[in-house]
């Protein structure tokens, strides 16, 4: 089934990138929806290990959901760590240029 995942601290292309690549070693359709704030994640969840490694990997690029209870100083590791998974994800496009 194809579910939708409110997601923070995803700024651009660079951090959509970073996700989707991660993603797509598990499943083949992912979407990430930079027209909304928050930006929403999609791909087809067939089971609870399914959507319990995506939420997984979402978190530990820093990307948590907007439904998440973070204190602040998670909320702040979280933010460094997106940062860097976004600088990942714009060399990744520039080398594929």
């Amino acid at each position: 089934m194809k579910k939708e995942y409110e997601v923070l601290n995803i700024k651009c292309g660079g951090c959509a990138g970073t996700v989707t690549k991660k993603l797509e070693t598990r499943f083949s359709d992912v979407e990430v929806d930079l027209d909304h704030d928050p930006r929403i994640v999609r791909a087809t969840v067939e089971s609870d290990e399914d959507e319990e490694f995506l939420l997984d990997t979402l978190r530990s690029l820093g990307y948590p959901l907007t439904t998440d209870d973070t204190g602040a100083i998670a909320e702040k590791y979280a933010f460094a760590k997106s940062y860097v998974a976004c600088m990942h994800g714009k060399i990744d496009a520039k080398k594929r240029k």
